[in-house]
């Protein structure tokens, strides 16, 4: 499958109504690659396999879109990355329940920190705009306290959105809030902004490229990788460090029919569907 899903971890900043993108600054002079590991199959490797494959490719970061306690105890003391997500549907109770933030929070951080290394906690994928919109921010502030009551530091709450977020996308330099999305993204940013956190930004440069074919995408990641860990930055950000995750690991047969099955890089068994270097990240 060409090209894939890039998730972007970058550093938000306020200007006017719109908003720059640039690196996070939770990195030190290099960028960082990660794949996004999904679990919509129902013949995919166990856990406890996975992440030794991650170890074994030279993959230093993942991505979880939803909280599993069995990958959780994978991931200890592996030495790996986590962005840890939130389901969607949790959102609204996240927001209006502290309690529940507080169960959410006992239940898949308390136990794994120290061993599993927390990168972020991320309180929803892609509702801005939409209904669930105004949960985000609530459920941002209500997961930092109860990391705080739960005595647990330096785990930033941040949430990922896709570009729809933007009314103007082109150049990336010159990007801004749509006015559907503005009302939600301004206090988010401010927030994040506030904490020096940063923002999880899902860019899909498949969708442009859909008749490419997997050599095509071979090159686009590998090059992506050897940008990224070059540490070059963006045109706008030159220099500065870009967190980025790649969608996802495996293909997974349980997701909708159609393309969204071919995003992986591997095979349920394991094997590759085409080579991606990421020991040139290491």
């Amino acid at each position: 499958m060409s090209g894939g899903v890039i998730s972007m971890v970058v550093a938000p900043w306020i200007l006017a109504c719109g908003f720059l993108l640039c690196s996070s600054s939770f990195l030190g002079a290099e960028g960082a690659i990660g794949v996004n590991y999904g679990m919509l199959g129902n013949n995919l490797p166990s856990p406890a396999q996975v992440i030794s494959m991650y170890k074994a490719k030279n993959i230093n970061y993942v991505r979880l879109f939803h909280p599993d306690t069995a990958v959780l105890a994978a991931l200890r003391n592996s030495g790996i990355g986590v962005v840890l997500g939130t389901y969607n549907e949790d959102l609204a109770r996240l927001a209006s329940d502290p309690s529940f933030a507080a169960s959410w929070v006992s239940s898949y951080v308390q136990p794994f920190a120290g061993a599993v290394s927390f990168r972020y906690i991320n309180a929803g994928n892609e509702v801005i705009p939409g209904d669930p919109a105004a949960n985000v921010l609530p459920a941002m502030r209500n997961l930092d306290a109860a990391l705080k009551a739960a005595g647990i530091s330096g785990i930033p709450v941040t949430t990922a959105v896709a570009t729809s977020v933007l009314g103007v996308s082109y150049p990336p330099s010159q990007g801004a809030f749509s006015e559907a999305a503005s009302p939600y993204m301004a206090p988010i940013v401010a927030y994040l902004a506030s904490r020096g956190a940063p923002l999880l930004v899902n860019v899909y440069p498949y969708f442009a490229y859909a008749a490419d074919a997997e050599r095509n995408a071979a090159a686009y990641n590998n090059n992506l990788i050897r940008h990224v860990s070059g540490g070059a930055g963006t045109p706008r950000r030159p220099g500065k460090p870009v967190e980025t995750y790649l969608f996802a690991m495996f293909n997974e047969n349980q997701k909708p029919e159609g393309v969204e099955q071919h995003f992986g890089l591997f095979q349920p068994d394991m094997t590759e569907v085409y080579h991606v270097d990421f020991a040139a990240s290491s």
